[in-house]
């Protein structure tokens, strides 16, 4: 019971501290409204048709059209927005799988030891050899075009740091008194493991986590841009993509819209991420 309630305080006060940095705040709010948009997206709530043609071609910013009109007449806020789905999807989606990888292989090779340490760190090790970008376009080749294919790319090569912080944790946490007292009343490998150990190093996936989420929207950016990302619906990679012919007539905006709403998000995740960290690192718990 006196563990719990020093869990929960702990979680408490990290929670507190979070709510009094502003700028993480600021950071959760517009975390939550893309959020949100892609939710709306994604039920056909709003969006819903982004492909019909609302205006002339390569119409200008207006009152009617905030981020203007691409070659097609079709609303660039609107192809924003449905952006906006895929890269939140992208992002949660191939961050939770990173997350899985990273602490079943990481919390393994601590726990465990011996050759299953020493093949695992061979491993990643081998994996981390090998450029990140080839690995996704290699993957992406192998699985085909589309969002799965993508989530997929990013899912596998995204989670080798958190197993090696989770590996180290584990390393640190296993020969503690509240582990060995768990042995001593009958608890085996998988109860100390997942029930007692786990649990102390959640701190760090609650960051890993925020942090993979903003590196995998630039990665499926990056990958749309080349050709390699989602087919058949608007992807900010896909506008900026256009934007380069669109340029050369001087008509800016869709590039804008994308590049705005990709910085934005991941300079929210940026500072949601360091706060999260200062907030939930041990060591300034007591301060």
């Amino acid at each position: 019971m006196a563990t719990e309630q020093q869990s929960k305080s702990l979680w408490q006060h990290a929670w507190e501290t979070l709510l009094r940095d502003k700028m993480a705040v600021v950071a959760m709010i517009i975390i939550f409204v893309y959020m949100a948009m892609a939710v709306l997206s994604a039920t056909g709530i709003i969006v819903s048709d982004w492909a019909a043609e609302v205006g002339p071609s390569y119409g200008a910013p207006s009152l009617d059209h905030w981020f203007g009109l691409d070659m097609f007449g079709r609303s660039v806020l609107a192809k924003t927005i449905k952006g906006t789905e895929v890269a939140i999807s992208v992002g949660f989606i191939a961050s939770l799988l990173s997350l899985v990888i990273g602490v079943t292989l990481g919390s393994i090779a601590g726990y465990f030891g011996g050759r299953v340490d020493e093949f695992i760190v061979w491993f990643y090790t081998t994996f981390t050899s090998i450029p990140n970008i080839m690995l996704l376009v290699a993957i992406t080749f192998i699985s085909g075009k589309g969002l799965k294919a993508v989530i997929l790319a990013l899912g596998l090569t995204g989670w080798v740091s958190l197993c090696r912080l989770i590996r180290g944790e584990v390393i640190r946490h296993k020969d503690r008194e509240y582990v060995h007292a768990a042995s001593a009343i009958g608890g085996g490998n998988y109860r100390k493991l997942v029930k007692h150990i786990l649990p102390n190093v959640t701190h760090i996936m609650i960051i890993s986590f925020s942090l993979q989420f903003q590196i995998a929207i630039k990665s499926e950016v990056i990958l749309s841009y080349l050709g390699l990302g989602v087919q058949g619906r608007p992807s900010w990679g896909i506008m900026i993509d256009d934007a380069k012919l669109e340029l050369a007539r001087g008509v800016w905006w869709q590039l804008g819209a994308a590049t705005f709403a990709m910085a934005l998000v991941v300079l929210a995740f940026n500072i949601l991420g360091d706060a999260l960290r200062d907030a939930l690192d041990p060591k300034l718990k007591g301060k």
